[in-house]
């Protein structure tokens, strides 16, 4: 019995050789070699890879520094902890809405990069060094108008240059720091703004739980409900997406 098994096994492997050298696959080869240009062009289109993946690791730097979503998610943060929630809303919807909140800031921005640089330069009408200078001047006036003369001047003074003659003249090298340290600055007031009146109802509370010798029940519990219910009645999430959104310049 086990022969049988054995010589029946046997028949079934060599079965399966035998179709599989009868049915041949294509099989694509792949190659990665590194040879000599022959053209201009094809050094151009290597520097633009290279380029492309140095702006897709620059990414989230990019997204975090120079555009709306710091001011954002810190403001939706100091509410959070305003309120006293704790972790309501979780991270990942403050972060969600602040992302889409940034997207829906930056489209005017976004758009002009496209018409003014992105697409003249995908329909070969101007170079890759044009265009990315003129990708810069949206950018650069964005920044701008988001950004505080002071805090402008302390970088131009530390990195030791020059004095711009103009706001056009400085560099993304300045305004990009200058401009970061601006949105950490007025997501702070607004973050202090957001604190006053859940403040007040947690002195209301604690004052009258004292009054009343209750020392030992937590502020925290009976506070939590009146600034929920404070916070529905005058619409907080409405009012405080379009103070941000009114917040910036574009």
């Amino acid at each position: 019995m086990k022969i049988k098994w054995g010589f029946l096994l046997c028949l079934f492997l060599l079965c399966a050789s035998a179709s599989a050298h009868a049915v041949t696959f294509p099989i694509p080869s792949l190659q990665l070699n590194v040879e000599t240009a022959k053209t201009p062009e094809e050094v151009a289109v290597v520097l633009e890879i290279i380029a492309l993946l140095t702006i897709l690791a620059l990414a989230p730097a990019i997204l975090i520094l120079m555009t709306p979503f710091t001011r954002l998610v810190v403001v939706f943060h100091f509410l959070r902890q305003a309120m006293g929630t704790q972790s309501s809303p979780p991270n990942q919807v403050i972060v969600g809405l602040a992302l889409f909140m940034t997207f829906f800031i930056i489209k005017p921005v976004a758009q002009d990069i496209y018409q003014q640089s992105l697409n003249p330069y995908l329909e070969r009408q101007i170079a890759f060094d044009m265009a990315f200078d003129l990708a810069q001047a949206p950018i650069r006036k964005f920044l701008l108008r988001n950004t505080r003369e002071s805090d402008l001047a302390l970088f131009v003074k530390g990195a030791d240059m020059k004095k711009p003659e103009t706001r056009d003249d400085v560099s993304l090298l300045v305004l990009i720091p200058a401009y970061v340290i601006s949105e950490l600055k007025t997501a702070f007031i607004i973050g202090f703004v957001l604190y006053i009146p859940f403040l007040v109802i947690d002195m209301v509370v604690a004052s009258v739980l004292l009054a009343m010798g209750m020392m030992m029940l937590p502020p925290i519990m009976i506070s939590l409900p009146f600034k929920l219910m404070l916070f529905v009645l005058v619409d907080g999430w409405h009012l405080i997406a379009g103070s941000l959104l009114k917040s910036f310049g574009v």
